[in-house]
């Protein structure tokens, strides 16, 4: 018997984490623009540096893909458990949760309110919303997959509860009020390295091993080969913050593990990788807007997921670390990456939601180039602007201000490469909300398969 999914508070966190979206990525440009031209908006406080950037990235990390993935995960929950959602009221409580939380963080960190510790800037009060919307998810969750049909778990059920639980550690013991020194910045970086690693990229790779088989109609690869990506990953992965401290007053020891097993990551990656591409095989050329997002997701997820390795190596690390090259390597995971899966996701699950079309695919290709190659001329003009940053350092004869100058034109490219990237979101955000407006059509009629 088909299971009747009502969705709704799936599509209102899909619809709340695309606003969410326009604003924090209108922020990053603003920020880049202001590595161009300083006295931009320097006149008014809140606008400042300092003050818009953890609004960005908290911004972009919670309010558009943490609360985009939630909103998918309870459209697949239930799909792959054959049954409704829990509850979907318990889902609205988080949803307004959230947005109370992402508003209040963009009030108080515009008002200079911080804990001043990256990634977790949000002050007590906040923390404990954030703590409370957790465990609702987590609640209703759970509870999808205990009343499940299906006795046999897909692979996106374990990645999903799994980042349901490794978040929950992160969260708690990186926000302890207990640390001083070199400590608290081990600590940090142990919280900012697996916010990556054990939040956004577990709930990414669910989402690409749910909407990869989906939209292209092909068999998942190797159903063994996904769950040794996902115990890889579950062990290997919350060994790897020191290594954003090499060369720092941490234990040499402690540097020296961090590096191990952050080039071990290469184990679970290739597991990973080699499923998605063998599931998207024949799918590569003819493929429309929603696999040429899963397809470049893959791709950047590759990429991001060996230079981590690579950076990680001391040789490699005196020369890019602090640089510029880690803000391009941190946006080809969260953006190229993940923030392509989810785009992906919301494409393939909103119309089948709302039974009707997308308003227009043409506009869907449109964000699709323009945020592949808007993103391409952010990353690449960051890693080469960062390297030749590193090797300036390196040389004493080089004063700092000189440094900054070599970077104008790398910072130039940047901020065009932002533009192209809110200008897709805007697209986006257009095309959603034309769907939204559509009338209803039957669900077979839905492109691709309507499975």
């Amino acid at each position: 018997m088909t299971v009747v999914h009502e969705d709704t508070s799936a599509r209102w966190f899909i619809y709340s984490s695309i606003a969410f979206f326009l604003i924090t990525i209108s922020v990053g440009l603003i920020m880049a623009i202001k590595f161009i031209y300083p006295e931009f908006l320097g006149g008014i406080a809140a606008l400042g540096f300092g003050r818009i950037r953890p609004i960005h990235t908290n911004g972009v990390l919670f309010g558009w893909l943490l609360a985009a993935n939630m909103g998918l995960a309870y459209y697949v929950v239930p799909r792959l458990a054959g049954t409704k959602l829990f509850s979907e009221k318990l889902g609205m409580i988080t949803l307004f949760i959230w947005i109370a939380v992402v508003l209040a963080a963009v009030v108080t960190l515009g008002m200079g309110d911080t804990q001043a510790r990256e990634y977790l800037e949000l002050n007590v009060w906040l923390d404990i919303l954030v703590t409370i919307a957790w465990v609702l998810f987590a609640i209703n969750i759970f509870a999808t997959i205990a009343k499940r049909k299906y006795e046999q778990m897909y692979v996106s059920l374990w990645y999903i509860m799994g980042t349901i639980f490794w978040t929950a550690i992160l969260w708690i013991v990186g926000n302890l009020p207990v640390y001083s020194g070199v400590n608290d910045a081990n600590v940090n970086w142990w919280f900012g390295h697996n916010a990556v690693g054990l939040i956004f990229t577990p709930m990414g790779i669910a989402m690409a091993y749910y909407f990869i088989p989906k939209s292209t109609g092909n068999p998942l690869y190797s159903h063994k080969l996904s769950i040794i990506g996902f115990w890889t990953i579950a062990f290997l992965y919350i060994w790897n913050g020191a290594h954003h401290i090499l060369f720092g007053p941490v234990p040499t020891w402690l540097q020296t593990v961090a590096i191990l097993f952050s080039v071990s990551l290469l184990i679970p990656v290739w597991t990973v990788i080699t499923n998605f591409y063998g599931t998207l095989r024949g799918k590569w050329t003819q493929g429309n807007y929603i696999v040429k997002f899963l397809l470049a997701g893959t791709t950047f997820y590759l990429l991001t997921c060996f230079q981590g390795p690579m950076h990680s190596l001391r040789s490699v690390n005196q020369i890019i670390s602090k640089t510029d090259w880690i803000v391009g390597h941190a946006h080809m995971a969260v953006f190229g990456a993940f923030s392509f899966f989810a785009m992906a996701g919301i494409y393939y699950a909103l119309p089948r939601i709302l039974k009707r079309s997308m308003f227009s695919d043409k506009i869907g290709e449109w964000h699709f180039w323009l945020s592949f190659i808007g993103f391409l001329g952010f990353a690449i003009s960051l890693w080469i602007g960062g390297f030749v940053q590193g090797l300036q350092w390196m040389d004493y004869t080089i004063s700092f201000l000189d440094t900054v100058k070599t970077m104008f034109p790398y910072y130039f490219v940047r901020m065009i490469s932002g533009l192209l990237m809110l200008v897709a979101q805007i697209l986006f955000a257009i095309n959603i909300y034309k769907t939204v407006r559509s009338a209803p059509e039957q669900v077979t009629q839905l492109q691709p398969s309507a499975a």
